[in-house]
């Protein structure tokens, strides 16, 4: 099982340091803008969060992971050099898809070193969330998780759930894949009617 989870994680940060390539595209940066905003993206958020939780970070003793965010990197090059472009629609299963898995391994990963339910699924956020929100900031842009679709919404639902599962004594696997299907569920409805949480009245 625990291979599974790792190659999982290699997966999410894959797609994660593909969105940070498409974005450096986006803002014609050179060969080195697009590693750097594809291992912020791909890595940001789990480092910070194992700082915050005082753990060991967990790419530091893996290159596993640099291997991932070079190869996705790579291939992105690759992919836009020959086609132009990549449909919104694929980045955005396969962001939803990172996403739902790393909120629920933020989530674990807090509960491990003891941390209590409501900072447990805060950890998960922050896995999903900032790494996007450091490329986005470098990018000079507003990051996507404050203005679009739901985005951070989603995986605290997608935490609350699983965490709650484990609180019922539900096995850990049947909870992830219910902590992730929550997130994922969420995030593809977003995706597809447009979903957010306004709060202020504008003029049109």
């Amino acid at each position: 099982m625990e291979a599974w989870f790792h190659w999982f994680d290699l997966i999410g940060v894959a797609v994660f340091a593909i969105s940070g390539a498409l974005v450096a595209h986006r803002k014609k940066l050179d060969g080195f803008g697009v590693i750097v905003l594809a291992a912020v993206t791909g890595i940001g958020g789990g480092t910070i969060r194992d700082v915050i939780l005082d753990a060991p970070v967990f790419w530091l003793h893996n290159p596993s992971y640099l291997y991932s965010i070079l190869g996705a990197s790579l291939l992105t090059i690759f992919w836009l050099n020959k086609r132009g472009s990549m449909r919104k629609i694929i980045i955005e299963s396969a962001d939803a898809l990172g996403l739902a898995f790393f909120v629920v391994m933020g989530v674990q990963k807090a509960l491990d070193y003891g941390m209590p339910n409501i900072t447990a699924v805060v950890m998960g956020v922050i896995t999903g969330c900032f790494g996007g929100m450091i490329r986005d900031v470098l990018a000079r842009s507003t990051p996507m998780v404050l203005k679009s679709e739901l985005y951070a919404t989603t995986c605290i639902f997608g935490g609350i759930v699983y965490t709650q599962c484990l609180n019922f004594d539900i096995a850990k696997e049947i909870a992830m894949i219910a902590g992730m299907l929550a997130t994922l569920s969420l995030r593809a409805a977003a995706i597809k009617w447009r979903l957010s949480l306004h709060v202020f009245k504008y003029p049109n």
